[in-house]
């Protein structure tokens, strides 16, 4: 038996059907492709000013994944943490949380990806108006540097002409597909209502040592949540090239968790040591 009763290592109905789901949806899509039939394109998550979005991607976006690794670690850290908080809370208040938290992360997500996107366009329109190859290569540091590489060919030899109007024709078509490709970026994955749940797991639990893996020593829950959310956060800020991951909705998955776990601890306080 364990700490809260029931059988040790049983799955609580409601994360159990989320494994379920989400394993199924992922070999399903896999499957489905082959067939010509693309599932990414309706269920996952784009942002709102694509023709690709529509609203109902807010909840399907967290039941699809982009690899068998990140369904793995997803679905292996809301069996870890998610049955545990599901036996403390009871399967609907954990169902009502899971699903928050991962609207509130596609929530945060949008709204960066929405202020990414005004700086961006301000930025190409400025570039339009004073077109050079300079200009050019600076906007494709700034705002697309997994890029650089593949467009550097094309902004040499326009440097050898900058005034052929062949080369500024060609460098507005990139622009604008540029900024086709960010704005059809699609987003998935249970990663922002997982964090939800980590958060959660970190304040309900803050004393509850963990093994990590890399390296192998153990940490007070308390510390690992802080520690993973300033990764997150620093990682979010730090824009690298080639970085795909939407750190920003990891955070949201946490701040919202935070906020409601808050709210429902002004009528009721459950930690354990």
């Amino acid at each position: 038996m364990n700490r809260f009763g029931g059988k040790l290592g049983s799955t609580p109905p409601v994360v159990l059907n989320l494994l379920i789901i989400n394993i199924l949806l992922y070999f399903g899509t896999s499957l489905l492709a082959r067939s010509g039939v693309d599932l990414v394109n309706s269920l996952a998550l784009y942002y709102p000013g694509s023709d690709l979005f529509r609203p109902y991607q807010i909840i399907t976006h967290m039941f699809m994944h982009g690899s068998l690794t990140h369904l793995f670690f997803n679905m292996f850290a809301l069996w870890m943490f998610g049955k545990t908080l599901e036996s403390v809370w009871g399967s609907a208040r954990f169902f009502l949380y899971f699903f928050a938290t991962g609207i509130g992360a596609a929530v945060l997500h949008t709204s960066v990806l929405w202020l990414q996107m005004g700086s961006v366009s301000s930025d190409a329109q400025a570039l339009i108006n004073t077109m050079s190859p300079e200009g050019f290569a600076m906007f494709v540091k700034e705002n697309f540097p997994a890029y650089q590489s593949r467009l550097s060919g094309f902004i040499t030899n326009w440097m050898d002409m900058p005034h052929n109007s062949q080369f500024i024709l060609q460098a507005e078509s990139y622009i604008q597909d540029l900024l086709n490709l960010k704005l059809n970026i699609p987003t998935v994955g249970a990663s922002g209502a997982v964090f939800g749940v980590l958060l959660a797991f970190g304040m309900l639990f803050p004393n509850t040592r963990l093994m990590l893996l890399f390296p192998p020593i153990p940490i007070k829950a308390k510390w690992f949540v802080i520690g993973y959310g300033l990764i997150e956060l620093f990682s979010g800020l730090s824009n690298r090239a080639g970085d795909n991951v939407a750190h920003f909705a990891h955070l949201g998955g946490m701040i919202f968790g935070f906020i409601l776990i808050k709210y429902w601890n002004k009528t009721r306080r459950n930690n354990f040591y």
